[in-house]
């Protein structure tokens, strides 16, 4: 029993649009306390995604049943309780809780579980509820560092709902500020064409380069990720074209569907926008967005040069040509030249010195106007709505996630199971910083498996990040910090600290058993998603390598001329591993050059003080300098033994 999906439809539809303009005004204006707005941001979108979101598989798709309705209208609780009830935000400040004030708590968090459960599955909600019953109760029964006391049922729910520790705190209110308004940017930019330009300009850059198809695939992904920040909408979005258009083009398509997953999931880590999770890290590491993002540009081009060269290496083993297809440039900037403006206005907005949210905003406005500059393409009132409903609509995963993994993070700093943690990681390597990687990586895969990237970030910097930061630090910066200074080298440490577990926790989107864009990109190759999720993972390998490199080269941490010393020589450096790997160029390795390849990867890609002395050239590592020269001699060698062949 309930409603016809199709009857709500428009009601769906300016709802959502509603939710858009309440976000936008708010964030432009303010008017209402951060508490309000997070309560706000959580009730929209759970009402709205308890109409969206089925209750089950077997529930029927084409009716909202009146449970459902039900629940969408108890999701309003939480947000209106609060202003209607302002007083009680008072009296519980003084340990008097009333008796509704507990009730409404317990319902919010109740509702949190339940939506994040219908958005996300199991995995989330079990942990919520596994935290809860330890922080309350379970606690009390393990031994050793992980043992905890407990507390009260009411100073609990005092926390989760009336304080910035628990549902509605700082990173619901990274949700309903910064991502909700990316959010909606992107929203924009896909409504007014912009997917179909990023293809069509990824096509006349790459399509007559060998394997001219994959590289399309990889150079769309990039584009794409500048303003998605979604590995699975970026797989949808610009894979149902470069899928097939790959394997017309000789590619298996496996081997395709692997390449777009890989691809898309660059989109996460690719300036400017970079997800949900980079917004959670400059509020945690308070660095300025501008920073990160300005940083992550140059390990960005790494990563998806890295897939590019697995596609030329694997096109020239399987004698797969260009595609042969011509897509003008100048046509093709033409017709979506306006695209530019309102990127170039979000950054330069940034560069400036606005807020992320005020920058996103503005930028918005400027989607719109800057519309009118094409014959085809202006954005009707239609349009706006429809893209306003489109930014709510992408956001209710996200942000109901947000809030309810606040849940989580609220109860590791209650406990201090955070600081336990990082000091078991700090233990268990005995001070070496490489072997606390492989630490947090196994961790980040098996958090990955669970969980989404987001979510899988958040929970890992805030149990790791301390000891990796401790890890990287000289001991006279570790003395000054111990100290109370923290000099600025301290600050680039702690940005690269998150951003290797940042980049690690990408993993879940390409990592079998749970790699959501593989599985999306099976779906359109229709190839089996755990061999794709293999193949993928394999082609991903930058998600490994260069958070080695944030951690031992000044890639993240050094001064601009060291970052493009460590960007220059790690161009070759990861075709000397890409080739190492594949055993192949122009034909198959043999075991020596095969060997001399991965020396070679290593002595491009890591500087002198890994190998135990100091650079005689300033600015320019001496390993580097004899990797490049190794580069060029086996190279020689190898294609002079494979013209000798072809003569003979």
């Amino acid at each position: 029993m309930g409603v016809s999906k199709e009857r709500l439809k428009p009601f769906l539809l300016y709802y959502a649009a509603g939710i858009s303009i309440f976000h936008f005004y708010i964030n432009i204006k303010g008017g209402i306390s951060d508490l309000w707005f997070n309560a706000a941001h959580f009730s929209f979108l759970s009402s709205l995604g308890f109409l969206t979101y089925k209750a089950s598989k077997y529930s029927n798709k084409k009716i909202i049943s009146y449970f459902d309705l039900f629940l969408a209208l108890v999701a309003l609780i939480p947000f209106f309780y609060l202003v209607g009830f302002e007083e009680s935000l008072y009296a519980v400040a003084n340990g008097n809780m009333r008796p509704m004030d507990l009730v409404v708590s317990a319902i919010s968090i109740l509702l949190a579980i339940e939506i994040v459960r219908r958005t996300t599955g199991w995995i989330v909600p079990s942990m919520m509820i596994i935290a809860i019953a330890y922080v309350l109760f379970l606690g009390k029964y393990i031994d050793g560092i992980f043992g905890f006391a407990g507390m009260t049922v009411t100073r609990f729910l005092y926390r989760m709902y009336f304080t910035s520790e628990g549902l509605f705190g700082f990173i619901a209110n990274i949700s309903a500020t910064y991502v909700f308004m990316f959010m909606l940017f992107a929203a924009f930019l896909m409504k007014s064409g912009a997917g179909d330009f990023i293809v069509d300009l990824s096509k006349s850059i790459t399509s007559r380069f060998r394997g001219g198809a994959g590289h399309v695939a990889v150079f769309s992904s990039a584009l794409m990720g500048t303003i998605s920040g979604s590995a699975v909408a970026n797989t949808v979005s610009t894979g149902t074209i470069t899928i097939p258009m790959m394997i017309k083009n000789g590619f298996k398509p496996i081997f395709a569907a692997a390449v777009e997953t890989a691809a898309s999931t660059g989109g996460q880590i690719m300036p400017p926008i970079m997800g949900a999770g980079v917004f959670i890290m400059a509020q945690m590491t308070h660095i300025s967005f501008a920073t990160i993002i300005a940083v992550s540009v140059l390990p960005a081009i790494l990563y998806f040069a890295s897939i590019s060269f697995y596609i030329h290496i694997h096109a020239k083993k399987h004698n797969i040509e260009a595609t042969g297809e011509k897509v003008e440039i100048l046509s093709t900037l033409r017709e979506g030249f306006h695209f530019f403006i309102p990127l170039a206005t979000l950054i330069g907005l940034l560069v400036y010195g606005f807020t992320p949210t005020y920058a996103a905003g503005i930028s918005i406005v400027v989607i719109i106007f800057s519309s009118y500059l094409t014959k085809n393409k202006k954005m009707s009132l239609k349009d706006i709505v429809e893209a306003l409903a489109l930014g709510t609509q992408n956001m209710i995963v996200t942000g109901v996630l947000l809030v309810s993994i606040g849940v989580v993070v609220g109860i590791i700093n209650i406990s201090g199971i955070g600081v336990t943690f990082s000091q078991l990681i700090m233990e268990w390597s005995s001070g070496h910083l490489l072997l606390a990687l492989v630490l947090v990586a196994i961790a980040s895969l098996f958090l990955g498996m669970g969980l989404p990237v987001t979510a899988s970030y958040i929970v890992l910097a805030v149990l790791s990040a301390p000891a990796l930061l401790g890890l990287m630090l000289s001991p006279e910066m570790a003395a000054l910090v111990s100290a109370g200074v923290t000099p600025p080298e301290v600050t680039m440490y702690l940005l690269a600290a998150h951003l290797i577990i940042f980049w690690l926790s990408q993993d879940s989107n390409l990592t079998p058993p749970v790699c959501l864009a593989a599985f999306a990109a099976a779906g359109i190759a229709k190839t089996p998603p755990m061999r794709t999720g293999l193949e993928a993972w394999k082609l991903g390998k930058g998600l490994y390598i260069l958070p080695l490199l944030f951690a031992f080269s000044d890639l993240i941490a050094g001064e601009w001329i060291d970052r493009i010393e460590v960007f220059l020589f790690a161009i070759p450096g990861i075709l000397s591993f890409a080739i190492f790997v594949e055993g192949y160029w122009n034909a198959k390795l043999k075991i020596y050059e095969r060997l001399i390849f991965v020396v070679t990867a290593l002595l491009l890609l890591f500087p002198d003080k890994i190998f135990g002395y100091k650079s005689i050239i300033p600015h320019i590592q001496d390993s580097h300098i004899m990797g490049i020269v190794l580069f060029a001699i086996v190279l020689f060698i190898h294609n002079k033994r494979v013209a000798k062949n072809h003569t003979h």
